[in-house]
């Protein structure tokens, strides 16, 4: 009897934002959109950095692999949950929900390195401007995005494999929108003590160690800059810098304060579920339109882009 009180869930209900109907169908249209211009938005950078000679540059590699990461985290959550807002049942398989965390975490995490990977960049491209074509050669840049990646499967691996180990006999239902491990840990009648040490230890130590790596190579950005005697040179490097440095803070700290502050890991609290909304569905939109917005050089190729659309349009 005890085992079979034991056994796992073949399946999860997701229980999602809200059980007002009305509601749901004014978040499925808000949440569409919101998507629609994600795909629009990192589509767009990846391709404008794929097509114009301009922007083959080491930062729009890595920039071009950020838009790559969002969009498949992204995609690994929004487009079910767009589904569940119009089902009668909101049922997710034990192998779909598996498969769900393993590609979230996989890509959040490589978006954690591609990160702290282009903070090295601007680092060295304004700290090092003589020796950036060389330090910053193609061969290192695929490497570096290649190590992004690489981690971002193997944590995911470790964090997606300790929590289906669990068994899930309290409950099927998942207080969340999509399969993410705080939830999941909550329904767990196994005994999650060492899981919570590998999120806090692995997640925590892959976390804060790009964190902190990107405040230091900005505290010798910053010192550089300020050495910098021509207003337009200072100018020019502080721009280079602030959409990098908006998207680490909406990223960082949104991901600390979801999953590194006291309680996190409870996950009762609707205001979780409004910063998960932040964290997986809007920041993914955010990033290419903090790009496109504060770089000249990303609006000078989507102008050109779509002057040269308007001319093939117009042509007989």
């Amino acid at each position: 009897m005890e085992s079979e009180n034991r056994t796992s869930a073949t399946e999860f209900i997701l229980r999602g934002l809200t059980d007002d109907q009305e509601l749901q169908i004014l978040l499925f249209a808000l949440l569409l959109l919101v998507y629609i211009t994600t795909l629009m938005g990192n589509i767009g950078i990846i391709v404008l950095t794929c097509v114009n000679s301009q922007l083959q540059t080491p930062m729009y590699f890595f920039l071009t692999n950020l838009s790559f990461s969002d969009l498949f985290y992204s995609s690994a959550v929004t487009p079910n949950m767009l589904h569940n807002f119009l089902a009668e049942r909101k049922v997710i398989s034990f192998t779909g929900c598996a498969t769900q965390m393993y590609f979230f975490v996989a890509f959040a995490t490589a978006e954690n390195f591609l990160l702290g990977v282009m903070a090295y960049d601007r680092y060295v491209a304004i700290c090092n401007p003589l020796l950036y074509p060389v330090i910053m050669n193609k061969k290192v840049c695929v490497y570096l995005a290649a190590g992004a990646y690489i981690g971002g499967l193997l944590q995911s691996c470790i964090q997606t494999g300790c929590t289906f180990h669990l068994s899930f006999c309290r409950s099927n239902m998942i207080n969340h929108f999509f399969c993410d491990i705080p939830p999941l840990f909550h329904i767990s009648c196994t005994d999650i003590t060492i899981n919570l040490i590998v999120i806090f230890v692995l997640g925590g130590l892959a976390t804060m160690s790009c964190f902190f790596t990107i405040i230091i190579f900005y505290i010798y950005i910053l010192t550089t800059i300020l050495k910098i005697h021509a207003a337009g040179g200072r100018r020019k490097a502080f721009n280079t810098c602030v959409s990098h440095f908006t998207c680490v803070t909406i990223f960082y700290g949104t991901v600390i304060s979801m999953y590194f502050r006291p309680n996190s890991l409870s996950f009762g609290l609707d205001q979780d579920q409004v910063a998960s909304v932040f964290y997986s569905i809007v920041i993914p939109m955010l990033n290419p339109l903090i790009y496109s917005l504060r770089n000249k050089e990303v609006v000078n190729a989507l102008k050109k882009a779509i002057g040269k659309t308007k001319v093939c349009l117009c042509r007989p």
